[in-house]
Order: C-alpha cells, then structure tokens, then sequence
C-alpha cells in the first residue's frame, strides 16, 4: 500500500480545495458520481412535456445527463467549480436605452466555455499527477446535469427561477466539473434558502416561470433569443423589449445578490460591442462581418441571422422611427426570419403601438 492511498479523503479534499481556489475558481465543492434518482425523474417529466423545445440535445443525451457514471462508469466523485461572473452594473439598466440592445451578463466578456476548461484541466492535471487518479473535465456543453451537481455538493442551491443561487455570489456563479476515480465523501447539500421570496418568478417579462421551481423554456427570453431557429412567436416579442441575447431578469433581482461581487477576472470584463450596442449598428453587420466582431464570444453561436432577428424585434419595440430605415433594408433580406421580423418591426414602428 503506498503512503498515499493511507491519506485521509478529507486531507486530500481539503488539498484539491485550496488549489482549485489556486488556479481561479471562486466555489469548490464535492458530490458523489452515483446518480440520483430524482435528476433522471425530473428530466423525464419535463422532456416528456416537450419542455425543451428545440434542444433537442437534451432528449438525445437524457440517459447520460443524468447519470455521472453513464459518462464515465470509473467516476467516484465529481468535484464542482465555480467561477464569479458578477456584473459591476445593474443588469437591468440596460431597458431605459431602446435604441440600444441588451446583452446578458454572462455573454458580455469572452465565451466562458474556454476560461472555465482551461483551470478545469490545470487542476485535473494536478490532481492527476498528486493523487495518481483518473480524472475526466466537464463544462455545459457536455450531458451534464450541472446544477442538481452543484446543489449536492454544497455550491448553492436551485433557486425558484430554477438557476442556481450562491449565499456568496448570488446568481452569478459559472459551473464545470471534475470526475475522478478518487472515493471522495461528498459535501453536505446546500439548503434552499429562497423562503417565501417571489421576486424572480414576479419579474420575468414572458411569464417562463410558471411557478416555484417550474419553467417553460419555450417562452423564455434567453431561449426564444438564442436557442429558437424560427420566426419568433408573437405574443413574445413585445414582452422582449430590447433584449437581443439572453434576459437576466430572474437573476438580477434575486436578494442573495446583495452579497455578490463584481468579477476581477479580466476575460469576464464587458467587451465593447456588447456593452449597450446601437440596434442600428447591429443590424448593418453581414455573417462575414459578424463572425469577426463576434469571435471569441457567445454571441458567434446563434449567428447573424438570429441576432438580427431580434435586433429587428428590439427595434419594433422601441417605436423609435430613425430605426425604420434599419428595418425597411431588411425586408428583402435572404433570411425567411430576418424578413419576418423586419415586416413586424416596420409595421410596430410606423403604427406607433
């Protein structure tokens, strides 16, 4: 037996901790990598319910999402990081501007995709080469249930906007994991702290939240913004305002933020055009010109088409009409959705209701 394997789990858990914290996570936490019947529960009643809508993704990867050792039967213990997105402005101030378009927090700075895989592996590897263990490193691109992950491991809990909430970071908290064959104790589960508190559910501007832990994605801005291909439902758009990627409005009005701080992390600072863009100028890029504006950011994956779309939505719903020229030039355009929305923004500009 070598002398590692005889080291307290708790020793190491508390060695895996301090260098997670080390290499620029905020959050650490440990679960098990069993499953847990409830996840599996959950997400059969809410694909069956056709719930997902156009993600398809979520029904085909169903029997590994929620169960860790599906992914990988060797996983122990799945070790969860989280990294501080908070914004250093009210998220929501971005409405009093319709002439400009509002970007969600998180899509804001560079695709966090690559900040959060790039300490995922430095720690893997450490982890590797320290407790001699197999490991394997998850972000949410992967079948992975990532927030019931996080709840069991102490990070934070569910909120009733069914995001996570941290007493620390408040709703502002990105996730990854590590999977490793390391028999690690997990960490108690984080209690939810919401109370009575409504605030989320009362602020959402196209009622998604159907009630305490209950949403219908199929109408939630962030879903009808980047996830949904087609021409955009109607009775949404004007409830959309002037947002053109994504809605933190569930999240910024949560009470745990008052505890949150604003992300010293370079990458995560707001980048130029997406800090309040002009409709008018989103609207003139062409797919060439946005793919280079938009390199290395969220924005590049639901593509020129879509965000046009609901730059033209924003557009119609600021009755603002120095922007109907911007609308009139797109009527013609090779997207059947761009077009539609045009034709909409048009008619909502020139109505003046």
């Amino acid at each position: 037996m070598s002398e590692k394997s005889e080291i307290p789990p708790e020793t190491i858990k508390a060695a895996i901790r301090k260098e997670a914290l080390a290499v620029g996570f905020d959050a650490v936490g440990f679960a098990s990598a069993a499953p847990d019947p409830g996840d599996r529960m959950n997400l059969d009643a809410y694909i069956k319910a056709g719930l997902h809508g156009n993600m398809a993704w979520m029904a085909d990867t169903a029997a590994r999402r929620s169960d860790p050792q599906t992914l990988w039967p060797e996983a122990r213990a799945v070790v969860v990081l989280g990294l501080n997105y908070g914004p250093g402005e009210d998220p929501l101030a971005g409405g009093n501007h319709p002439d400009r378009g509002v970007v969600s927090v998180y899509a804001k700075g560079k695709d966090y995709h690559d900040i959060v895989k790039k300490r995922l592996k430095r720690l893997a590897r450490w982890m590797a080469e320290e407790w001699e263990c197999g490991v394997k490193v998850f972000v949410d691109t992967a079948p992975v249930m990532e927030k019931p992950l996080a709840m069991r491991a102490g990070i934070g809990w569910q909120g009733k906007h069914t995001n996570l909430v941290s007493r620390e970071f408040g709703s502002w908290l990105f996730l990854g994991e590590v999977f490793t064959t390391l028999d690690l104790p997990p960490d108690p589960p984080a209690e939810d702290l919401c109370g009575s508190c409504t605030r989320c559910i009362d602020a959402c501007p196209t009622a998604a939240l159907t009630g305490p832990h209950r949403i219908d994605p199929r109408a939630c801005v962030s879903y009808l913004t980047i996830e949904h291909k087609e021409e955009l439902p109607e009775r949404y758009r004007e409830a959309m305002g002037n947002r053109v990627y994504g809605c933190d409005d569930c999240l910024a009005v949560c009470p745990w933020n008052k505890f949150a701080v604003p992300t010293d992390e370079p990458a995560l600072q707001p980048r130029a055009e997406t800090t309040a863009p002009r409709l008018s100028d989103l609207s003139a890029l062409d797919d060439e010109t946005f793919r280079s504006v938009f390199a290395g950011s969220p924005l590049k994956r639901p593509g020129r088409d879509r965000i046009t779309r609901n730059v033209l939505i924003a557009a119609g719903n600021s009755h603002d009409t120095r922007l109907a020229p911007v609308a009139r030039r797109l009527l013609d355009d090779e997207s059947p959705v761009v077009r539609d929305a045009a034709r909409w923004a048009l008619a909502k500009i020139l109505g003046g209701s």
